[in-house]
């Protein structure tokens, strides 16, 4: 990376404080990739305008077919027009905005100066985007950072100062850089902000207003939200220039081929059902309203034999990035959740998204149910559903505009739940 100069106003030789050499883990370094010239084969993306250095590090990475969103957004997004892009978790938006990103900067990241900043709203989600754009980037010949609390600052720093062209970054981490001058937002090309939505029910808008002011020069603003009113809305009204809106489905639809499933169950049961509908499925998120409630569930899975772990905010970073690591790799097919603790996870093969108890509401749902029918295979959203919880089933089932049918009574022993297809046979 050109440029060893640190930028007008940086601090110089500023003593760093040892403790930070104990901080949790850094993600890992992408995966080398093998692929020559000679054996490359143009993809998909090469028809919609992506240049042939880009199409190599897709190809290189393994990408090879664009999903609906990506071309969409793709064409209109590299002519450098601003791109507003409503799409769920798992419809494939990280690259619907990555590719454009990478095609389109011009300058190199100097030292604490990146040239493209992606705003995400959680930890896993900046490790994610990170991992996915990683190595197309390193096949153009380009960096990609995450930027996030939990991990060690000073490493983030250091890398920093060695220059990136890429930063992918949660709003409080990068604030805490930005007030202690080590990164600067003037050099900035492209702004993505990526599930705008979530950012704003966590109440993260002022942040990212202060953190947007930051970026001072001309630049292209890309957003990607699953809904685009109140703040998100006022978000592109105001940071954003005449943009150009894409979208592949309504508001309220979820993505792939999803199914509904409405189980009214008994308390003392529901832990058993669990571990009946995980053995059928693979790979199941389980969502807790609480931490508490995540703790006991996940101990009455293990009680089970079901291959379980919890991940809340009262968790170590380290300890949530184990246990999703485990749970990508297969290592258990059960990960019990709080919603705030499971936003942003990407993984394709999960089979049923489990609301423990019913959401609070049709997003919060929605939000939830994302995590399964990813990439068009197809998954369940199961609720779970006490004697006195079926007013709130109905309430859900009319705010998904779904038929309003009553829950399913079963038990644990029921073989339906072990092959949930049996459940829509009838």
């Amino acid at each position: 990376m050109s440029g060893t100069n640190r930028p007008p106003g940086a601090r110089r030789g500023r003593p760093r404080s040892s403790h930070h050499q104990a901080e949790h883990r850094t993600p890992p370094a992408p995966p080398a990739l093998t692929l020559s010239p000679d054996d490359y084969v143009p993809t998909g993306f090469v028809d919609l305008g992506v240049p042939p250095r880009i199409d190599f590090g897709l190809a290189a990475a393994g990408f090879t077919t664009p999903f609906a969103i990506q071309t969409k957004a793709i064409p209109v997004a590299i002519t450098g027009q601003d791109v507003c892009g409503r799409a769920k978790t798992g419809s494939g938006k990280t690259l619907a905005f990555g590719v454009p990103l990478l095609a389109r900067l011009t300058g190199e990241g100097q030292p604490r100066r990146p040239t493209a900043l992606v705003m995400v709203p959680t930890r896993e989600l900046a490790l994610q985007v990170s991992e996915v754009l990683a190595p197309v980037a390193i096949a153009c010949g380009r960096t990609v950072l995450a930027v996030y609390g939990g991990a060690s600052r000073q490493q983030q720093i250091d890398a920093l100062d060695r220059g990136v062209d890429v930063v992918v970054a949660t709003p409080l981490r990068l604030i805490d850089l930005l007030k202690d001058d080590e990164l600067q937002l003037d050099g900035i090309e492209i702004v993505v902000l990526d599930e705008a939505d979530r950012m704003a029910d966590d109440g993260f808008t002022p942040q990212v207003e202060w953190i947007l002011r930051k970026v001072t020069g001309p630049h292209q603003t890309m957003l990607f939200s699953a809904t685009l009113d109140g703040d998100v809305a006022h978000l592109v009204a105001r940071y954003m220039n005449d943009p150009v809106e894409v979208a592949i489905d309504a508001p309220t639809d979820t993505v792939g081929t999803m199914h509904h499933l409405w189980l009214a169950v008994h308390h003392m049961d529901k832990d058993r059902v669990v571990a009946s509908i995980a053995e059928g499925v693979g790979k199941a998120i389980v969502f807790c309203q609480t931490k508490r409630n995540c703790d006991r569930v996940e101990r009455n899975l293990l009680d089970l034999g079901v291959r379980a772990a919890a991940i809340h905010g009262d968790l170590p970073q380290a300890a949530r990035e184990r246990a999703l690591k485990r749970f990508t790799d297969g290592a258990l097919n059960v990960l019990v959740a709080t919603d705030v603790a499971a936003r942003g996870i990407d993984i394709d093969d999960i089979g049923a998204v489990i609301h423990y108890e019913p959401a609070g509401d049709v997003k919060d749902y929605l939000h939830r149910s994302g995590r399964t029918a990813r990439a068009g295979r197809d998954g369940w959203a199961v609720t779970l559903a006490e004697y006195n919880q079926h007013t709130q089933v109905r309430m859900l089932q009319r705010g998904l505009r779904l038929d309003p049918a009553p829950p399913i009574e079963v038990f644990s022993n029921n073989p339906k739940l072990k092959n949930l297809d049996e459940f829509a046979a009838g």
